[in-house]
């Protein structure tokens, strides 16, 4: 049942991002061949119109296949023959789509559980935080300049900065602000430097508009959670090895799923939400990567081709395509086995 579920959590967010494509392609007039779930050989198709529907046999992936897409055609239905704008907005719309149904589970997320803010519970004795004066009940602001506004915030910044020697941190007491500069202590306990603060997984409801608002907060901080992640597997600071595939995606949500069910369907459900909203975000900032064959690819290509006045040379821009679609699926290869690896 679990595999299952986390299977068909992760096949939504896909069909919602190739759904962004498909959505905005009729939009713009452009023939839609083929719309598939997954990968391999096709399983199951249907479709009397002029789009066929079809579900592969591996339930990893999908596409919006476009007339004129990967191959020229006199069609004036074609994607390539449509303006470049027209064309940006076809590609841009799975990534959007995927920000629009992260926000859409934020907001029911947050209207569910409300929100942990950055009111702190407690400092520690002889850490950092206690040394500069803090005090329970201080509401921190920004971290070097980044706004927080959940606690897990707070958490993941100093994780994800863990090498910097200090922390310029704005809170507010009794309405008023306060700047401190923290000096990070490694602690024997947790295995990595903290600043001494702690806060209880005390929820609060907000407002409806605060609803609205927090989870805008929320995409905001899942983007900034993968552009953070990226930025150490390039720097060399994560290696490939610890990037998980499709296989551990559901690994982690039937995990997840295994750690809820003890405690009801509501955390059930809420977790595996929270699961499904980083997925989505995760994919859409993925996809906005400037890689070929990725959508961010296809968008620079646009970018070029606008820059220049002209076409590039369909033959060129298929080669890199391929080339692009080739490497990303020797990645895909790599991430899979080491996920099958973990397993074992």
């Amino acid at each position: 049942m679990k595999i299952i579920l986390a299977i068909l959590i992760f096949s939504f967010i896909i069909i919602f991002h190739e759904l962004g494509h498909f959505l905005f392609a009729k939009k713009c007039n452009v023939k839609v061949n083929e719309f598939t779930l997954g990968l391999g050989p096709t399983i199951l198709s249907w479709g009397k119109g002029e789009t066929k529907y079809c579900l592969k046999l591996l339930p990893f992936g999908g596409s919006c296949v476009m007339e004129g897409e990967d191959e020229e055609s006199d069609s004036e239905r074609a994607f390539g023959n449509k303006s470049l704008f027209e064309r940006f907005q076809i590609v841009f719309g799975g990534p959007l789509f995927n920000f629009i149904l992260a926000y859409i589970l934020s907001v029911v997320y947050i209207a569910s559980i409300g929100v942990n803010d950055t009111t702190i519970t407690d400092v520690m004795e002889n850490m950092p935080a206690a040394e500069a004066g803090m005090e329970a009940g201080d509401e921190i602001i920004s971290i070097n300049g980044y706004n927080v506004h959940f606690y897990n915030e707070v958490s993941i910044y100093t994780f994800l900065h863990a090498n910097e020697d200090s922390y310029k941190v704005v809170y507010m007491r009794d309405g008023q602000k306060h700047t401190t500069t923290l000096t990070p202590k490694y602690s024997e306990e947790t295995g990595r430097k903290m600043i001494g603060v702690t806060k209880n997984a005390d929820y609060q409801k907000v407002s409806p508009i605060g609803v609205l608002k927090y989870s805008l907060y929320e995409i905001k901080y899942q983007i900034y959670v993968t552009l953070s992640s990226l930025k150490l597997l390039f720097t060399g600071q994560v290696s490939v090895n610890e990037v998980s595939g499709p296989v551990g995606v559901v690994t982690t949500i039937s995990s997840v799923y295994d750690q809820s069910v003890t405690s009801g369907i509501f955390y059930v459900f809420i977790n595996l939400t929270s699961i499904a909203i980083l997925l989505s975000a995760n994919l859409g900032v993925m996809n906005l990567l400037p890689f070929p064959a990725l959508d961010g690819g296809r968008i620079l290509l646009i970018i070029i081709e606008a820059i220049r006045g002209k076409k590039m040379k369909p033959e060129i821009e298929n080669g890199i395509n391929l080339v692009g679609f080739a490497l990303l699926m020797l990645l895909m290869v790599v991430v899979m086995y080491n996920d099958i690896i973990k397993l074992i």
